[in-house]
């Protein structure tokens, strides 16, 4: 499903228009996009937690030459299921 897959069937459910469902998932995006810039995590009860996680500089290694690589640090986005997503995935 894509994001206009996703949209068309909030619209569908929430009795709006494409474009007004749209919309509210651009800003419910946006605010979950903000909150991780501003390192809080972001818990949807039931469906689960997005927080942002730190991955240190570590060593690597090219898969053409084997030669080591240097990789920098970085931070990245960790995504935890809550128990009725992994209930419904796993039935």
């Amino acid at each position: 499903m894509r994001k206009p897959d996703l949209a068309a069937a909030i619209a569908d459910k929430a009795d709006l228009t494409k474009e007004q469902a749209s919309r509210v998932l651009n800003a419910v995006l946006e605010e979950i996009t903000n909150a991780l810039h501003r390192k809080d995590s972001v818990t949807l009860v039931g469906f689960g937690t997005f927080i942002q996680r730190h991955r240190g500089a570590r060593t690597g290694k090219n898969p053409q030459t084997g030669e080591p690589v240097k990789i920098k640090a970085s931070n990245t986005v960790a995504f935890k299921p809550g128990k009725f997503l992994k209930d419904s995935v796993n039935p």
